[in-house]
């Protein structure tokens, strides 16, 4: 019998180095309690990978900061876009901001990756001033 489907998107894990520093050469977006950095891939899933440094925190705080990040991501698991490698930098902001604002900072950032530079400056009335 197979198991009924539970909604969530299926995500793939980042796991080697070459994947994080291959996400940190594209877009970025942060807020106080992480940054987010996005690019292209070659695979249909979407990749995910979280990082805390060690300047963060000790092991126990950087541990509590990884899992608070996954259940945000767990909870935006339908946002993720397929063929993109995700890395997720949590900072120590991650553990004093209540669960609903990650989840909501995620969302927000999942759509700034995705969206131009050009199309983002629009909409914040800026302009390019280069000719």
């Amino acid at each position: 019998m197979t198991a009924a489907p539970t909604g969530k998107a299926s995500l793939r894990r980042l796991t080697k180095r070459s994947q994080f520093l291959r996400a940190a050469r594209g877009n970025r977006a942060g807020r106080p309690s992480f940054a987010l950095q996005a690019i292209a891939s070659d695979d249909a899933l979407p990749g995910l990978g979280y990082t805390v440094t060690k300047k963060t925190g000790n092991a126990p705080e950087r541990n509590r900061i990884k899992r608070r990040l996954r259940a945000a991501a767990g909870a935006c698991a339908g946002a993720f876009e397929p063929q993109h490698d995700y890395v997720l930098v949590g900072r120590r902001e991650a553990l004093a901001t209540p669960f609903s604002e990650l989840v909501a900072d995620l969302n927000n950032l999942l759509k700034r990756v995705h969206t131009g530079k050009a199309a983002r400056n629009q909409a914040d009335g800026l302009r390019n001033t280069r000719a």
